[in-house]
């Protein structure tokens, strides 16, 4: 059972079949996390993850995912808005409902971020220095 939320002309939806990886990929590529991500790999990643896709109408104009194991843990990923869309609280709002969809529930999410702190603070995620990563294929 898919989950929908609206506001004005402006919807949020986990469905997986209103998920538009064109849009995914064309999106991410302008990103300095996912520039040069290819379509089958945005493919996948949805594949494996749960999406929330905010819409302008029927138009795609955002988006996040989380990966996680569904009982533990949630890594919140790819949070996107079209830029021409920044600025009308739409990140908070996508960024709000990704936090308190049912599958982020649990004793912990986490994501990664450069520019994004007080978006996320509100939400109550802190800043930590004892995460450890390791990166494939660099």
């Amino acid at each position: 059972m898919s989950n929908e939320w609206t506001r004005g002309s402006f919807r949020i939806t986990d469905d997986p079949a209103q998920v538009d990886l064109r849009f995914m990929t064309e999106a991410l590529n302008t990103t300095y996390w996912a520039g040069e991500r290819t379509y089958e790999t945005v493919a996948k990643a949805a594949e494996n993850s749960v999406t929330l896709t905010l819409f302008d109408g029927e138009r795609p104009i955002g988006f996040s995912r989380m990966v996680g194991d569904g009982a533990t843990f949630t890594w919140i990923c790819d949070v996107y808005v079209l830029p021409e869309y920044r600025g009308q609280k739409l990140g908070t709002w996508l960024v709000e409902r990704t936090v308190e969809h049912p599958f982020n529930q649990y004793r912990l999410s986490m994501l990664a971020t450069r520019d994004a702190f007080t978006l996320y603070e509100k939400f109550g995620f802190k800043l930590y220095d004892r995460a450890m990563v390791r990166r494939g294929g660099e």
